[in-house]
Order: C-alpha cells, then sequence, then structure tokens
C-alpha cells in the first residue's frame, strides 16, 4: 500500500451497522485508525517491509540489482556453507519447529549443546536462548526488576531494553548518554535499593561504544546488577576478563544470535542462579514456542566459525572495512588498539525528507543504505545508516564511498 492511498483505506467499506444506542455509525476505531496513518504520512515516517531477493549483501529489489547495507550480518555468516548446511541437516533430523515451548516438549538437544557453548563463549556459568534479542531483554528486566527495584538505563538504550524496563514496573531512572558523572550521582542517590544499571555496549543508531569499564566499576561499587547488551558489538568493546570472573560484580550478558551470528535468536549469559531463574520465570521464555532448531544449529555452526582462525579473518577483515568507510568517532569510542567501535557508521542529515532523498540517490546508485527516522532516532536527527558486512567486496566498499563523498562534503561545509 502506498502513502497516498491511506486516505480511502475504508472507502470502499460496506456502510457499518448503527450503534445500539442513539443510531451513531460505528466508526470509532476505523477513524481512529485512519487518522492515525495519515499522521504518520504527514510526518515523513510512513514505512513498509520491501522484499529483497538476496543471499549475502548482493539481490535483487524489484528486480533492480542492489548492494545492501543495511543488515546487521556483520560477519558475512548467515551465507556461510558451514552455517547453512548445519541448518539444513537440522531441518532433516527435527523438522521445521519446535513445537512448544522448552520446558513441554520444545528443547532439543541442539538447543543445549548451544547454551552451554554460548556460555563458554562468553565465560559465564550458564546461557539460556529465547527467540528473539527483544524478548531476552524482555526477559531479563521483567524478571529481575519489580517495583521494588531501581533501573538504571542509559538514554539511547534499544527499544527492548526500554519495553522491558517498562514491564519490569521498576522505579526507572534514565541517566544522560554514556555519562559517568550523571550514572554515579543517580547510584549515589539511594545505594540501599537494589539497583540494575543496563546499557547497550555498541549502540545500534549511533554505533558508538559505552564505557563498559568505568560502568562496571560504579556498579562493583554500588553493588548494583549490571546488564549490558552485546547485540553488536562484533568488534568491541569486549568485557575484560577481570570483570566476567569478578566476584564483587553481578554480570549478566545480553547477546542476539542474528547479528554477529547470523541466525535468529537471543540469549543470556550470566551466574547460574540468574539463568535458572529465568528459565523458570521469564514469561517470554515460558510461553514461547522454542528456537527452531534450524536456527539454533546454524547459530551454533557460526560461532564454532567465529571461534576459528577463520572467524579471526572475518573480524579483522570487516574492521579493514570500517576503517575505510568511516567518519571520526564524535566521542572518540573505539573497541581497542584502533579498531572502530563497530560497523555502524551514520551520516545525519537532519530532517525527515533529507534523509528519505539521500537513501533514494543512493538506490539509484544499486546501493541500499536505509533511512532512519523519528521515533527510531530523536527529531532532527534522520539519518543514513550505513552497515558494512566482511561479506561486502572492495569494489562495493569503494562504490559506497564514491557515492557518499558529496553528501559528506555538503555536511562538513555546512558545519563550517
Amino acid at each position: 500500500m502506498t502513502p497516498d492511498a491511506i486516505s480511502h483505506i475504508v472507502d470502499d467499506s460496506p456502510p457499518l451497522a448503527a450503534a445500539d444506542r442513539g443510531g451513531a455509525p460505528l466508526r470509532i476505531w476505523t477513524d481512529r485508525v485512519r487518522a492515525r496513518l495519515d499522521t504518520v504520512v504527514a510526518s515523513g515516517r510512513w514505512r513498509e517491509p520491501r522484499a529483497f531477493d538476496a543471499f549475502g549483501p548482493q539481490g535483487t529489489l524489484g528486480g533492480t540489482p542492489v548492494v545492501s547495507f543495511a543488515s546487521n550480518d556483520y560477519l558475512g555468516l548467515s551465507a556461510h556453507p558451514a552455517v547453512v548446511e548445519a541448518g539444513i541437516e537440522a531441518l532433516r533430523r527435527w523438522g521445521a519447529g519446535a513445537g512448544a515451548s522448552r520446558l513441554v516438549t520444545g528443547s532439543r538437544p541442539v538447543h543445549t549443546e548451544l547454551e552451554r557453548a554460548l556460555a563458554e563463549w562468553k565465560e559465564t556459568d550458564a546461557a539460556i536462548c529465547f527467540p528473539t534479542g527483544f524478548a531476552a531483554n524482555l526477559g531479563a528486566l521483567a524478571v529481575l526488576g519489580g517495583p521494588e527495584v531501581r533501573v538504571l538505563s542509559d538514554e539511547l538504550n534499544h527499544a527492548s531494553i526500554i519495553d522491558g524496563c517498562r514491564l519490569s514496573r521498576s522505579q526507572l531512572s534514565i541517566y544522560r548518554h554514556c555519562d559517568m558523572g550523571h550514572l554515579g550521582a543517580l547510584l549515589e542517590m539511594d545505594p540501599a535499593t537494589p539497583t540494575i544499571v543496563v546499557t547497550d555496549t555498541v549502540f545500534s543508531m549511533d554505533g558508538d561504544a559505552a564505557p563498559v569499564g568505568e560502568i562496571a566499576a560504579l556498579c562493583r561499587r554500588y553493588g548494583a546488577l549490571l546488564l549490558v547488551d552485546e547485540a553488536h558489538a562484533v568488534l568491541g568493546p569486549h568485557l575484560p576478563r577481570r570483570l566476567t570472573h569478578d566476584p564483587g560484580l553481578t554480570l549478566v550478558r545480553m547477546g542476539t544470535l542474528s547479528k554477529t551470528l547470523g541466525s535468529l535468536g537471543g540469549f543470556l549469559a550470566g551466574p547460574r542462579d540468574v539463568i535458572d531463574l529465568m528459565v523458570n520465570l521469564a514469561r517470554p521464555y515460558i510461553f514461547t514456542t522454542g528456537l527452531t532448531p534450524a536456527d539454533a544449529a546454524a547459530a551454533l555452526a557460526a560461532l564454532g566459525v567465529l571461534r576459528s582462525p577463520e572467524g579471526d579473518a572475518l573480524v579483522a577483515r570487516l574492521a579493514d572495512l570500517v576503517a575505510r568507510v568511516d567518519v571520526p568517532r564524535r566521542r572518540g569510542a573505539t573497541g581497542g588498539a584502533g579498531v572502530p567501535s563497530s560497523p555502524i557508521i551514520p551520516v545525519i542529515l537532519g530532517s525527515e525528507e533529507r534523509a528519505i532523498k539521500a537513501s533514494a540517490a543512493l538506490l539509484d546508485q544499486g546501493l541500499w543504505v536505509p533511512a532512519i527516522r523519528p521515533p527510531t532516532v530523536p527529531v532532527g536527527t534522520s539519518r543514513l545508516r550505513v552497515t558494512l558486512s566482511a561479506a561486502h567486496t572492495d569494489l562495493q566498499v569503494a562504490r559506497l564511498i564514491q557515492a557518499l563523498a558529496p553528501m559528506r562534503a555538503a555536511l562538513l561545509a555546512q558545519a563550517l
């Protein structure tokens, strides 16, 4: 459906029955929905999914060949032969779906094997898988939080964290983005109340990194539990081993199977008691059909690649591509040793209209870079969100750099 069609959504519908009282038409909800859709269109925030027929970063969009710089498949593992084959074999052995929640009949041996491998990777006692990363954050915050608990959350945290905080019914305070002085002051205000500090390690729309070492030190000092969302941390920041093995810090690590590992799902890794609590109380785990065996097997195979010399080479390849494309980080955040913190590179243009036009201009050149607009980002910060993958070729990246150059030059001229 196009935006122009919005105002005609109900025009061809048959007349609605009269209300029981007063004879007024029952148009309350049809009018309400149409009015909200009209507002979306008028604000320049209309969206709809587009079918991208692809295997890896190159494919067709509406029959036109394009290269995607929109995916979070950072290492290209979704199309890795070993990952694909593992998914196929799991389909043959266990079928397409788990059939029920994990606590009913939905667990398969591959789920247990994956969780053990994730716990080993993250150097924690145990891990638990959820159907999505969104569900993992909802489960973690709903179980660990509550009316008697404070949650301190970075103002640019992901929507799944925001919704998890709401669902938890906790006492919520938002600290300024990566502002350790503000976080410390909030912790100092009420040290006796059980407190959770939650942060993305890499922020999904800005691509910058949280100072996780400083945050962990504050949590240790005030006895707060630290929940870190490492979904986008393919290039770091990586938590030092001293934090993962610090008896004075309660650390819970959230990650996804859909980005670095190229599959689907989310997980929590942490102390055994915390994970056991999730198994018994996390509603997104208890009341949801288990992760499909094929997704679990694909993620397990991808983790094997990641932790091998081939994985090291893919990470190095990605870091090199990011270094070619990246503009200087606004806060100078790096993943260490000069490695950029993430393959997420925003080109902030301001208005929704400018971002949409810039994205369309790139698409005309066969490059798909999405326009990100409110409410995903604050008003006035609409942007292109470039994401790179180790699967991109040198030629594809060179085309991107050339296409972005006039936009960056215009932004620089504006700033002078």
